[in-house]
């Protein structure tokens, strides 16, 4: 048998999935377990397996089966099973008793790539102390500690933890939502929520996927996370760049397309030459003149130039010059005395 690396290193994956393999006496049951459960290449169906080994898609299931039901049967007797079980119990343990096969497989391989994962599922279903869960519409693949919680256990507390959230109504931290679900190992309750489908996370926020703020799926909604985490106003070149070096999904967007996002949506408030601020920070929309014209009402009569010019640069970007021109140039303003204005009748 191939020599496997001891459990305190990464593990030979490839060598001791081909050990595993060579306990089945017969090539074509070899050449379905393979095939099926994508150890070399991508998974293929039943039907594409039957078609290229000349038997019907029921025969390769059955044949699937009996010979997977075999080597569980054989438990930690199965080549190096039990430095894999040992291994993974160990990262495990640190990683909440549960995690997504894709980031167990990024401990164990140097590459991660969609072959490995495939083949620490394919070890982590045969160990006879580790839970798993398949891939489906609502779970990512996972295996934890079948000491901690059966599959079964595991469902039953993810869908805990999406309770806790829709009751909290808003992304929140994830000790906020262990404290909701009554589990002080925060550790634990971050690792349930990773595994659902219909959780995310975003910038240590986490809620439902329905939720722009931890799953901003267009480019309105990348805009509003950038200048609702940045608290400040930003120029639309500057918004382009944060999603560009952002850990969105898709982040690929031109900085013209910003630009229109920002000046379609209502969300969103020019305050400066490009730069836009968040309208519940109580931004309004409007030109400079609008602001001023506002700013008058509100005190019920003149002031002078400076305090205008004070408080108009409260809410726009924009040069002293500027609200100056628009005091002397604009009809909707007249001087009443030295550098004193308010409202035309």
């Amino acid at each position: 048998m191939t020599e496997v690396s001891p459990v305190s290193t990464i593990l030979n994956i490839e060598a001791i999935v081909q050990d595993i393999l060579g306990t089945i006496d017969r090539e074509r049951e070899r050449e379905i377990i393979a095939r099926r459960y994508g150890l070399f290449d991508r998974r293929e169906t039943l039907e594409q397996i039957g078609e290229l080994l000349g038997i019907t898609r029921e025969r390769v299931r059955q044949l699937e089966k009996a010979v997977i039901t075999k080597l569980k049967a054989a438990g930690q007797e199965l080549p190096h099973i039990k430095e894999v079980e040992e291994v993974l119990t160990e990262h495990l343990s640190q990683m909440g008793h549960i995690a997504r096969t894709i980031d167990i497989a990024a401990k164990l391989t140097p590459q991660n790539s969609r072959i490995d994962q495939a083949r620490i599922a394919f070890l982590a279903h045969l160990a006879p102390n580790i839970a798993v869960i398949e891939d489906n519409d609502h779970f990512f693949h996972c295996v934890g500690l079948a000491a901690k919680h059966s599959e079964q256990a595991i469902r039953e507390h993810v869908g805990k933890v999406i309770d806790a959230i829709n009751k909290i109504g808003q992304p929140t931290s994830i000790e906020t939502i262990a404290k909701q679900v009554g589990n002080s190992d925060y550790k634990h309750v971050e690792a349930l929520a990773s595994i659902s489908k219909n959780v995310a996370s975003l910038h240590g926020r986490w809620g439902l996927t329905r939720w722009p703020m931890v799953n901003p799926k267009n480019i309105r909604d990348k805009i509003y996370v950038v200048l609702h985490d940045s608290n400040k106003p930003m120029h639309f070149s500057g918004i382009a760049e944060a999603i560009k070096k952002s850990d969105f999904k898709r982040k690929d967007v031109t900085t013209q397309a910003i630009h229109n996002e920002l000046i379609k949506d209502k969300r969103f408030v020019l305050i400066g030459r490009g730069i836009y601020a968040l309208k519940e920070w109580g931004y309004k929309r409007g030109t400079v003149a609008d602001v001023i014209a506002e700013v008058l009402k509100k005190e019920s009569g003149p002031l002078h130039r400076d305090e205008i010019v004070r408080r108009v640069l409260k809410s726009r970007h924009v040069k002293e010059t500027t609200i100056l021109l628009n005091l002397q140039g604009k009809p909707q303003f007249k001087r009443v005395a030295k550098a004193t204005y308010g409202l035309a009748e």
